[in-house]
């Protein structure tokens, strides 16, 4: 499936902790406007995870946990995790490129122990602003 929907909206305010949810971002050549990482590493500035390949996965294993446990800013319906560097994605008025497969972190133990090993390979992708604008709850993505 080449279309899909956002799902939710997350970052991370700076001496704030977790992620705290939003109808709407908005992104630029820095990343998301108002996040703790805008402008650190333009490569890592935006983390897109899939409903179906991480959360639906980890389900499945008996972890449940609310959007932006996984430090994601954008949950979609659709899953990307194939795409490689320099594909691009729609989302709403805006274009991302992907920039590379999304590390694992300790920190996703704290959750539960079996998550690092579970989400090895299915935690999200990072990417970078190509087309700034804001996107919505509800918009559309397209793999371009």
């Amino acid at each position: 499936m080449n279309k899909g929907k956002v799902l939710g909206l997350y970052h991370a305010l700076k001496g704030v902790e977790g992620r705290h949810e939003y109808e709407d971002i908005e992104i630029d050549d820095q990343g998301i406007l108002g996040d703790k990482y805008y402008g650190k590493n333009l490569n890592r500035t935006i983390l897109i995870t899939s409903e179906e390949a991480s959360y639906v996965m980890a389900a499945a294993e008996g972890i449940t946990m609310p959007y932006g446990s996984l430090g994601e800013n954008i949950v979609i319906d659709i899953n990307p995790y194939h795409l490689h560097p320099g594909q691009q994605l729609q989302i709403g008025e805006t274009v991302v490129a992907i920039t590379q497969n999304c590390t694992l972190c300790s920190s996703l133990g704290k959750i539960d122990e079996r998550l690092p090993e579970l989400l090895k390979n299915n935690r999200g992708i990072f990417a970078k602003t190509v087309q700034g604008g804001k996107i919505k709850k509800g918009d559309t993505v397209t793999i371009l």
